[in-house]
């Protein structure tokens, strides 16, 4: 009988999270900004550019997302 090694689940990473966020080296977890598909003419080109930077994920969220990218 051969030895049984005991091995946890791995975690799945969730798909809808990782179209999402983007992992960077560093360890930074960016994110697009809201507000950017709709009503693009009543918005500032300086506002546009602005959504078009991806910004950085901080606080709580930070952690709850790094489980769901499963990193």
């Amino acid at each position: 009988m051969k030895n049984k090694v005991n091995m946890k689940t791995k975690m799945k990473t969730r798909k809808a999270v990782l179209k999402r966020f983007k992992l960077t080296t560093s360890g930074k977890i960016l994110h697009r900004g809201h507000g950017g598909r709709h009503h693009i003419s009543a918005k500032s080109k300086r506002r546009m550019r602005s959504l078009n930077v991806p910004k950085e994920v901080l606080g709580r969220y930070k952690i709850k997302i790094r489980r769901m990218l499963a990193t």
